[in-house]
């Protein structure tokens, strides 16, 4: 088992780095001749200023007195130069928005790898172009920095009062700086002037992804070469911002990739036309160098040309648009140079993923190949096929090693001729090798078929259709958090199916209520948008209500009851009051201006600390284990809750704790009996192999519940493909000083906590209804690779940029489900087994 997980390691690791080579390799083309407009510019230097972080809406409304935040900027639309939007990309982060600045394109997807922070491809710049650059600002960056926008966006959010001032702030710096400048030059009138910012913030106070507060920044020019204002009557966006703004008299426009705004430009159309011709040629440039690039590493008969643009076409383009300059029909000679403009970007988008087909071909052949292997090893290890029947076993066949090694062979020299990257040697050949395993199983796969023969064929395609809905649905669930609630809805109803609801009422009410309580969670907003501290309060008080309910049950049940353990139960609670205190005082303070308390903030590390120590302390019994569990995790997690979400896992934890009693009545029905009742029931370090049982159809359901209730645990209080999804706010009970690591740990703990509730509820299920974690593990590994196969088709590369990270990071997460399942399931097994002794104390009874 341990070398299959390890080459499973390898396999999905190999599956996830693909992604990059067939969505995301560079989009960079070097070795062009840099093309130069024969016309003298307008300027003689430009003056770049960058706010970090400022959004659009809050630079161009109007304050409640109707009064601009930024009178200078506000005067320069109205009377000296030109405005828009401009229209910014994911990663919303300081350097990549720096990076389509001054460099014309925007961050290179390949730089994922280094964290956004550098490139892994050189690329040109406007400094590098300049002939002098002064930069002041951040060092990572080199350009002129507005700090403090940003900073006060993240501490006090954009709609603070502090943000607001920031920027009346930054206007008035610029204010002060441009009349210097302008006086250093002798007003010459030979400077360009630009604001913008590198990215915008979401309501919450972070940025990142690609939620339109974040991807919409401002855009004002004036100066040199700029056009002065222009009045119309209409203009045509279908965005509401104009109006809002009071700007609808004011012509708007905003800034598109890689396409000279000539409408921004104060010139002659002479000079116009020659700039968008050099524009064109420049593009022209870059398809020509990645074509002759694609053509060199292809065998000929097999290059597949881009056909919209050969080179025919590309002279008369380029021919007819320099006659037409030359006639004076400028018009005429910029519309020609768009459409070559349009024609190049789509034959450089053609080359750059020119192998893509190829590669996901091979690609998806190794994911069905892997699939296959694992359920053909949950079928041989686990489902006795040939129970009675004495066949052979037939040694796999000589002609199967030959022709495997044969197409190995043959692949290497395919891609050797054609001189591909390391990369592709290993996406290519690794399908030989897990299609072989595969084949070697045939006399599995023919018991196997023989077996399903056996069954009716209404019943095997009813039980089908019932697992690709199911399949479905957890997909779906990833893009519409409402598909868990029809999922959980679908739960409630179960019972009703089944012979449960005749032979366990009670369990079944419980099971139908709770499930319907959980299905609540998926319909409310994303955590971090509504903070609301009762809600906190009102989840604190229900686990102490819970909890005094459950001490009362264990001490009538109990003939004696351990003091130590009496103690433990009421320093849990304890735990639960002081983190309601600390997460209310906190808030309190806080709203106050007057940070975080440092009493608070050690008690708040404190409970931390030993939240996972405490019930290890707790006996081993079922009940008491998981419950003392519930209490540990509640007390970390209702100090990380703003709002509803501190409910979440109390309701999860619940209907954890009926799953439990639910399946092992489903395994009593079917005749398999279990030896000991669930409140009798103990956690063991050793388990016994021979309780192991022989895998039915009913474990698929229970591996699809376990599914279901994971990603139910990611999405039930919100997205966190996105980054959006994190509010800052959740940490404040342990830091408010910005620290990206500390910050991310401590969040994604609070992602993690309802994941270890729900394994451990499981490692409870193997351990009442007898199943195998290695089966546990084969069916969710098929379950989580058939998914993963869904989203590798799904993964974007076009679109918005939230769209294109939301993609990539579905896939990411399904990829890893089987990882985080293996290291969740240790930490549920040690959570749920390992029993801490206090030493030097003897044993009392309370009567």
């Amino acid at each position: 088992m341990l070398l299959f997980f390890i080459l499973g390691l390898f396999v999905h690791f190999v599956f996830f780095g693909s992604i990059f080579d067939i969505y995301f390799t560079s989009p960079l083309v070097h070795g062009m001749t840099p093309q130069f407009t024969p016309l003298p510019p307008p300027a003689k230097r430009l003056v770049l200023f960058v706010a970090d972080g400022l959004r659009a809406d809050t630079l161009y409304e109007l304050d409640e007195n109707g009064n601009s935040r930024a009178p200078f900027i506000r005067n320069i639309i109205m009377h000296e130069g030109s405005w828009g939007l401009s229209h910014t990309r994911v990663p919303t982060e300081s350097r990549p928005g720096h990076v389509a600045l001054i460099a014309g394109f925007y961050e290179d997807v390949s730089a994922v790898a280094k964290g956004w922070k550098e490139n892994p491809v050189e690329f040109d710049s406007l400094i590098n172009e300049s002939k002098y650059t002064w930069s002041w600002g951040s060092p990572d960056i080199l350009t002129m920095f507005a700090k403090g926008i940003d900073t006060n966006g993240h501490a006090h959010r954009p709609s603070s009062r502090e943000y607001k001032d920031n920027i009346k702030l930054v206007d008035a710096g610029m204010k002060e700086m441009v009349s210097i400048l302008e006086h250093f030059y002798g007003n010459d009138g030979k400077t360009a002037f630009i604001f913008t910012s590198d990215h915008g913030m979401t309501d919450w106070g972070s940025h990142g992804a690609g939620h339109p507060s974040e991807t919409l920044t401002p855009f004002v020019t004036w100066g040199a070469g700029i056009k002065y204002p222009q009045k119309v009557s209409a203009q045509k966006f279908d965005d509401a911002f104009l109006k809002e703004w009071r700007l609808e008299s004011w012509k708007r426009q905003d800034i598109h990739q890689g396409i000279l705004p000539v409408d921004y430009l104060n010139n002659t159309d002479l000079f116009k036309a020659e700039s968008m011709f050099t524009n064109a040629i420049q593009i022209l440039e870059q398809f020509k160098v990645k074509m002759t690039q694609k053509k060199e590493v292809t065998l000929p008969f097999l290059f597949i040309p881009f056909k919209l643009l050969p080179e025919s076409k590309q002279l008369n383009i380029v021919r007819k648009a320099r006659s037409y300059i030359k006639q004076r029909k400028y018009d005429e000679a910029v519309s020609l140079c768009k459409e070559l403009i349009h024609l190049a970007l789509k034959g450089l988008s053609y080359y750059h993923t020119y192998d893509r087909f190829f590669l996901a071909i091979n690609v998806v052949l190794g994911f069905l190949g892997w699939t296959s292997y694992a359920f053909l090893l949950i079928i041989k290890s686990h489902f006795n096929l040939t129970r009675g029947v004495n066949k052979e076993v037939k040694k796999p066949s000589h002609l199967l090693s030959c022709s495997c090694i044969a197409i190995g062979v043959f692949v290497a020299f395919f891609l050797l001729l054609q001189d591909c990257p390391w990369t592709y040697y290993i996406y290519c050949l690794l399908p030989v090798p897990i299609w072989y395993a595969v084949l070697r199983e045939f006399q599995v796969i023919q018991d196997f078929v023989t077996l399903l023969l056996t069954v009716p064929p209404s019943y095997f395609v009813g039980y089908l259709l019932v697992f690709i809905l199911g399949i479905e649905i957890l997909v779906l669930s990833f893009f519409y958090r409402y598909m868990l609630t029809a999922g959980l809805l679908a739960f409630a109803g179960w019972p009703f199916i089944t012979q449960l609801w005749t032979r366990a009422k009670s369990i079944s009410l419980s099971w139908i209520f709770f499930s319907l309580l959980l299905a609540a969670f998926p319909l409310m907003p994303v955590v971090g948008r509504k903070p609301d501290i009762f809600l906190v309060m009102g989840a604190g008080l229900l686990v102490l209500l819970l909890s005094l309910c459950v001490l009362t049950s264990l001490i009538k049940r109990k003939d004696s009851f351990i003091n130590e353990e009496l103690l433990l139960h009421l320093f849990q609670m304890l735990s639960v009051v002081l983190s309601m205190c600390v997460t209310y005082s906190t808030h309190s303070s806080l709203r106050k201006k007057q940070g975080l308390p440092l009493l608070n903030q050690i008690i708040s590390w404190l409970i931390l600390a030993f939240s996972l120590v405490l019930p290890l302390l707790s006996p081993t019994s079922l009940f008491e284990r998981l419950f003392s569990i519930l209490l540990s995790l509640m007390s970390t997690y209702i100090l990380l809750s703003t709002g509803y979400e501190a409910l979440f896992p109390l309701v999860l934890s619940c209907l954890m704790f009926v799953w439990i009693q639910v399946e092992q009545e489903t395994l009593q029905q079917r005749g398999i009996s279990c030896k000991q009742k669930v409140t009798s029931v103990r956690f063991t370090c050793s388990t016994d192999i021979t309780q192991f049982r022989q895998l039915y159809l009913d474990d698929v359901r229970r591996a699809f519940f376990l599914v279901f209730f994971l990603v139910t645990a990611f999405f039930g209080t919100g997205n966190i493909a996105s980054v959006n999804s994190f509010d800052l706010a959740s940490v404040y009970c342990f830091l408010t000083v910005f620290s990206p690591f500390m910050m991310g740990a401590l969040m994604m703990w609070k992602i993690l906590i309802p994941f270890v509730l729900v394994m451990c509820a499981f490692e409870a299920v193997q351990l009442t209804t007898q199943l195998s974690s290695k089966s546990l593990f084969l069916m969710v590994l098929v379950i989580s690779d058939i998914m993963a196969l869904h989203f590798f088709f799904l993964v974007k590369d076009y679109g918005s940029w939230l769209d294109i990270g939301t993609s990539i990071s579905h896939y990411v997460i399904v990829m890893s489900m089987t990882i985080v399942l293996v290291f969740l399931n240790g930490l549920a097994h040690l959570l749920t087994t390992k029993k801490l002794r206090l030493c030097g104390k003897p044993k009392s009874h309370l009567i």
